[in-house]
C-alpha cells in the first residue's frame, strides 16, 4: 500500500480495549489483502507481516466489527464528495465463486444447530401428506431408527450448507455473488447467496445496499436507472421500480411477450427496452473480471459467508482506491 492509501485505512481500523498500539498494524492489513490476492493458507503468511496467526486474528476482529463494508462506504462516500460518483445508470448480474474444499465442513455451534434442526424437521412434517409418519404406512414409518438417523444426518448436512451459503452445483459447492456497479467499473454493493440461487429474487435486496454519502442530507440509495438481463424481467421487479421512481433497463422476454399478446388487450402495453444504455451493461463484466482477479475472490476458501464477503469488501475497496489515487495523479 502507498501511504496515502494507508491514512484512509488507519482510522477505521479498531484499537483493542487492552495493550499498547499495535507496531505493525500496516503489514497485517497488507497481509490480509495479500492472502485474498493469492489465495493462501493463512498458516503460510510470509513472516514479514508477522504471526500468521496474529494476522488471522486481526482479520476477524476486523470482519467482526464490520470494517472492510465502513472502508468501502467511506471511500465512496469520498468519491461522492470529489463528485466522481455517477448514479444515472446502475448495473445488476451476479456471478458463481467455485466452493474449494477447505470451504467446506464450517462448525455451528450445538445450539444454532438443534434450533435450526427443529426449525426444518417442524417444516418437513408441516409438508407431508397423510396425517404424518405415525400415519403413513410402507417407506415413511417413523419406527425405523435406523432410516431417522440417516434423515437427521442429511438433514444436518443441508443446513450446514445453507448456514455456509454453499449451494450444490454440476462442478460441486459454489456460492453466487450478486453486485451492483457504476458506469466506471465500480462496485457500489453485494449480496451473497448459495450457488443455486435464482438472480430475480435478489435483484430488489441489492441496490437497497447502495449507500452514496454525500457531504450533506441522508445518503443516497435510488440510482436514475438499473440495467439488468432478462433474468430479472419480472412483474414483480418492474414495479418495484415504478413505484421507486427508477428507469428499468432491462429487456423482456419471449415468452413475456407472447403471453402478452395471447391477452389481447387486456395484457397491457407493451414494455419499453432502451437498447442504448443497456449497451453499458458491459462494465459489470469488466467489474467481475476485476474481482475475480484475487485468486481468494475467484475461489472461495472461507468456511464463513462473512470471512467471504469481508474480502469481497476489501478488494471492492481496492478497486475504488485505484480509481481515485489514479485520477488525481
Amino acid at each position: 500500500m502507498t501511504a496515502p492509501e494507508w491514512e484512509f485505512i488507519e482510522p477505521y481500523l479498531p484499537i483493542g480495549e487492552y495493550g499498547p498500539y499495535p507496531g505493525r498494524l500496516r503489514q497485517q492489513f497488507e497481509g490480509v489483502i495479500r492472502r485474498f490476492r493469492t489465495a493462501g493458507q493463512w498458516r503460510e503468511m510470509p513472516t514479514e507481516f508477522g504471526a500468521w496467526s496474529t494476522v488471522h486474528n486481526r482479520f476477524r476482529q476486523w470482519r467482526d466489527a464490520g470494517v472492510f463494508e465502513a472502508l468501502l462506504e467511506g471511500l465512496i462516500a469520498e468519491a461522492a464528495k470529489r463528485g466522481e460518483v455517477d448514479l444515472s445508470l446502475v448495473s445488476m448480474d451476479s456471478t458463481t465463486a467455485r466452493a474449494h474444499h477447505d470451504a467446506a465442513g464450517t462448525h455451528l455451534a450445538a445450539d444454532r444447530l438443534t434450533a435450526l434442526e427443529k426449525a426444518a424437521a417442524e417444516e418437513e412434517k408441516a409438508r407431508q401428506r397423510g396425517g404424518g409418519p405415525e400415519e403413513q404406512v410402507g417407506r415413511d414409518a417413523g419406527d425405523d431408527p435406523a432410516r431417522e438417523e440417516r434423515r437427521r444426518v442429511r438433514r444436518r448436512r443441508r443446513l450446514r450448507l445453507k448456514a455456509a451459503l454453499l449451494g450444490r452445483s454440476r462442478g460441486g459447492l459454489t456460492s453466487k455473488v450478486h453486485l451492483a456497479a457504476d458506469r466506471r467499473c465500480r462496485p457500489l454493493a453485494f449480496v451473497l447467496t448459495a450457488g443455486r440461487a435464482a438472480d430475480s429474487p435478489q435483484f430488489i435486496p441489492v441496490p437497497r445496499k447502495i449507500r452514496v454519502r454525500g457531504p450533506v442530507g441522508r445518503p443516497r440509495t435510488r440510482p436514475d436507472a438499473v440495467a439488468g438481463d432478462k433474468a430479472y424481467s419480472s412483474r414483480s421487479n418492474r414495479v418495484h421500480l415504478r413505484k421507486s421512481g427508477i428507469k428499468a433497463v432491462i429487456p423482456k422476454k419471449r415468452d413475456q411477450t407472447a403471453n402478452r399478446k395471447k391477452k389481447g388487450s387486456e395484457g397491457g402495453r407493451p414494455v419499453g427496452h432502451d437498447a442504448d444504455p443497456y449497451k453499458e451493461r458491459n462494465t459489470l463484466e469488466r467489474l467481475i473480471n476485476k474481482l475475480k482477479a484475487c485468486r481468494g475472490i475467484a475461489t472461495r476458501y472461507d468456511k464463513t459467508p462473512e470471512s467471504y464477503l469481508a474480502g469481497l469488501h476489501l478488494r471492492a475497496w481496492m478497486i475504488w482506491i485505484k480509481d481515485l489515487t489514479r485520477a488525481t495523479s
